[in-house]
C-alpha cells in the first residue's frame, strides 16, 4: 500500500491554509489515498525558496510514505476524477497546462506534481537557486527529461478550467516577482550541480496539528542561502 506525502510550500498564507488542509484531507481520503501532509513554512528573513523548500519536505518526510505531490496551497481539485494515486510511469502532472485556471503553455510542470520518492531522487531534486516567485517549476521539468522521465497529464476529464479552485487573490498577495543583478541570466540556466544533495537548512520546529479536524504536519524551517553564490537571496 502506497503512501503520499502532500509537501506545501508555505509562508504568510494562514487562511488559505485554513481552507487547503481540511479541503485535502477529505478529497484524498474519500479517494482512499493514505496520506500525510507536510506544511513546508520558510520562517528565515530570505526571500521565498518553493523549491528548496520542496527538498527539506522531500528529505524529512520519513520512510513511511513512498511518493511526493508537490503542491500549491492555493489551489483546489474540484474534480474527483483527478489521479492521485501512485505515479509508477513517471511524474504525473495533476495540474495539466489544459486545465489549469492560469497556466497553459505545454512545458509547464506547477501547481500539482506527483513524483515516486525514487524518480525525485533521480532528478536530483529541485534547484536550490530560485529566490523569490517562479520559473522554478521550468528548470525542473529540464531535471525530469535530463533524467530520462516522461511526464503524464490526466486523460478524460471534462471539466476543463473549471477543474480547480485558485483562491490566489493578487490585489491582496503580492508575489515576490523581482529580478535582482544576475539572476535574470541565471534563471533561464539549468543548475547541475545543485538540488537535494546541497539544500541548506535547520528545522526549528515539528508540530503535529489539526486543522478543524484535518491532521498535518507543520515544519517551520530555516534555509540558509549563500550569498555569494545567490546574492539575489536577499530582499535588499
Amino acid at each position: 500500500p502506497h503512501r503520499l506525502a502532500l509537501l506545501v510550500p508555505f509562508r504568510e498564507r494562514f487562511e488559505e491554509l485554513l481552507a487547503f488542509v481540511p479541503y485535502m484531507h477529505r478529497f484524498l481520503s474519500k479517494k482512499r489515498i493514505r496520506h500525510h501532509i507536510f506544511v513546508l513554512n520558510q520562517v528565515d528573513h530570505f526571500r521565498f525558496n518553493r523549491a528548496s523548500l520542496i527538498n527539506v519536505g522531500f528529505l524529512e518526510s520519513g520512510n513511511d510514505t513512498d511518493y511526493i505531490a508537490m503542491h500549491d496551497v492555493d489551489l483546489l481539485p474540484l474534480n474527483e476524477q483527478l489521479d492521485y494515486g501512485f505515479p509508477e510511469a513517471g511524474p504525473f502532472h495533476v495540474a495539466s497546462p489544459e486545465l489549469h485556471p492560469l497556466y497553459h503553455y505545454k512545458t509547464y510542470v506547477g501547481g500539482i506534481l506527483l513524483l515516486t520518492k525514487q524518480h525525485y531522487e533521480m532528478c536530483n531534486g529541485m534547484s536550490n537557486r530560485f529566490w523569490g516567485w517562479g520559473r522554478e517549476d521550468d528548470e525542473f521539468y529540464r531535471r525530469i527529461k535530463g533524467a530520462g522521465l516522461q511526464v503524464r497529464r490526466p486523460s478524460g476529464i471534462t471539466t476543463g478550467y473549471e477543474t480547480f479552485q485558485h483562491l490566489h487573490d493578487p490585489a491582496w498577495r503580492k508575489r515576490d516577482q523581482k529580478r535582482i543583478a544576475a539572476q535574470k541570466q541565471e534563471q533561464f540556466k539549468v543548475d547541475r550541480e545543485g538540488g537535494l544533495n546541497n539544500v541548506r537548512y535547520r528545522i526549528e520546529s515539528r508540530t503535529a496539528l489539526n486543522v478543524a479536524g484535518a491532521p498535518c504536519t507543520v515544519l517551520n524551517i530555516l534555509l540558509d542561502c549563500d550569498t555569494s553564490e545567490t546574492p539575489w537571496c536577499t530582499f535588499g
